[in-house]
């Protein structure tokens, strides 16, 4: 959709929703709406759960119907975009573990670290703690940041907490299993198609506040992001790893099954001061998104009252 057609409105409140995000945070856990929308979708899986594709469609149409009409019940973009972002929550999970694993802390660095990614960390040295919160804050950044500001922008109350719908069900059902393996489908295919213009527009915002890296992040998304098994987690992966200096990626263990990653970047392996670093970059991807659409909204007001002069 061309920036002329979209309302300035929804601009402004996405980039407001963003603010109030960084200011206050989320909501307490047992007033979060996405909380309860969880809730509801465990319900629902156990009603409509078999082990068909047909059936995991009918959970995710299920569950983005909610989402919209949440949207339209919220109706103010700033509010909704608010509910949707989880940039400070993602931060402050990061930071959680960095203490202790720069303390030298690695078991409670561990168990923390549970809270941000679902692979088995047990077995994890200080270097792969570390590579672990760093793509975790690469993906979320994202999931939480800039695909829920985005569908602000563009679609308002509905579309952010719409997108938030799909990505919890992702979260929920999307995952490799031998249970999700068909029922899971449809809510993993939307999700991808949700966060394929997000994922992008993440890595150039990368190469926008790290400027120095720009060509290193633009050859990594170009170049390694493809041999990533998800569409848009290599991508900000891939920048992040470049703009970093780092290299990411490598052998994930999720119970019982393993995952081999291929190389993003080409630096060297993470360590724990590393997660700072990858935390002020999302925070400055944070606020280069904001400033975006503020400008945009700017320039979209702007050529109405010209066009308006002109009438």
């Amino acid at each position: 959709m061309g920036a002329a057609v979209i309302p300035a409105r929804r601009l402004v409140g996405a980039a407001i929703g963003l603010g109030l995000d960084r200011a206050f945070g989320e909501p307490p856990t047992r007033w979060h709406p996405l909380v309860h929308f969880g809730t509801l979708m465990g319900a629902i899986e156990e009603r409509l759960y078999r082990d068909e594709r047909a059936a995991g469609v009918g959970y995710a149409g299920a569950g983005l119907a909610i989402g919209l009409i949440a949207g339209r019940l919220v109706s103010s973009t700033a509010l909704a975009t608010a509910l949707s972002v989880g940039g400070r929550s993602l931060a402050s999970s990061a930071s959680s573990v960095a203490s202790p694993l720069e303390a030298g802390d690695l078991e409670a660095a561990r168990a923390r670290l549970t809270a941000l990614v679902g692979r088995d960390p047990r077995a994890l040295d200080e270097a792969e703690v570390a590579r672990a919160v760093v793509e975790s804050l690469a993906e979320n950044t994202v999931d939480a940041i800039v695909a829920p500001a985005l569908f602000a922008a563009v679609l308002g109350a509905r579309g952010t907490l719409g997108y938030r719908a799909i990505n919890t069900m992702d979260a929920m059902v999307g995952h490799r299993s031998l249970r999700y393996r068909h029922f899971g489908t449809a809510a993993a295919r939307l999700d991808d198609v949700a966060n394929w213009v997000p994922a992008r527009v993440t890595a150039a915002l990368v190469a926008m506040v790290r400027p120095r890296r720009a060509r290193a992040v633009l050859h990594a998304v170009r170049v390694q992001a493809p041999a990533h098994p998800s569409p848009n987690s290599g991508v900000a992966e891939a920048a992040f790893a470049a703009a970093l200096g780092l290299t990411l990626g490598g052998r994930n263990v999720y119970g019982e099954r393993v995952e081999v990653r291929p190389p993003l970047g080409a630096g060297r392996p993470a360590r724990a001061g590393d997660i700072e670093a990858a935390r002020r970059l999302s925070r400055d991807v944070t606020v280069a998104l904001g400033l975006a659409l503020v400008a945009v909204a700017t320039l979209v007001t702007r050529r109405r009252m010209r066009g308006a002069s002109w009438a």
